[in-house]
């Protein structure tokens, strides 16, 4: 029981530490979040971080302000209550907003941008970038491994199935499985059930 109080006592001085060392850094800081070390987290100013948001171990967080030659004005929201387990990749050149509330497992990928290959003299990493916007609603679940694609709106209570990749935006209340992502299962509020879909989210009859 010590043991536990001991250990919460110095979660706290931790975190704040944390804010007091970081606040001026960062777009916005709320109090009680904390993101572990080893880190890399690129340009803060662009990072706008809600209160008691916790981010593990390894994560990248990265807004890119210029790439090959183009200005970007990027912007990431994290919102109030969000855990991020360890090794979280994300990269933002335009729009990220992660929800209130929401979880994601370990090594999951985030990414607004995605690398042009048309032209085949120049190389793909040195290709102009395509950029397109990302919402994750409050209070969704996305599990380990999965990967969101630039473009793509995930509604409120969702959950996308590990090692899924979201490559078309989920509504409210959907549970998405595969590569790429889809729809299995949605909430009816008529029966008050979770209820088995097509792809598009229609439920079956």
């Amino acid at each position: 029981m010590v043991f536990n109080i001991l250990k919460k006592l110095l979660s706290k001085i931790n975190r704040e530490l944390f804010y007091i060392y970081n606040v001026r850094l960062y777009g916005h800081l709320g109090r009680n979040s904390f993101i572990n070390k080893p880190c890399l987290i690129g340009n803060r100013s662009c990072i706008f971080i809600g209160n008691n948001v916790f981010i593990r171990n390894y994560a990248r967080i990265e807004a890119v302000t210029t790439y090959e030659g183009q200005v970007y004005n990027p912007k990431i929201i994290i919102e109030d209550g969000v855990y991020i387990e360890q090794s979280l990749h994300l990269t933002c050149a335009e729009n990220i907003v992660i929800g209130k509330n929401t979880a994601i497992a370990a090594n999951v990928t985030i990414s607004d941008i995605h690398h042009s290959y048309e032209d085949i003299n120049i190389p793909i990493e040195r290709q102009k970038l395509r950029v397109a916007p990302i919402k994750i609603g409050d209070d969704c679940k996305i599990y380990n491994n999965a990967v969101i694609l630039q473009g793509i709106s995930i509604g409120k209570h969702v959950t996308v199935a590990a090692n899924s990749v979201v490559t078309n935006s989920i509504p409210d209340y959907c549970v998405a499985v595969g590569i790429p992502a889809k729809i299995i299962k949605r909430y009816n509020f008529d029966t008050k059930q979770w209820e088995r879909t097509n792809p598009q989210g229609e439920f079956l009859k």
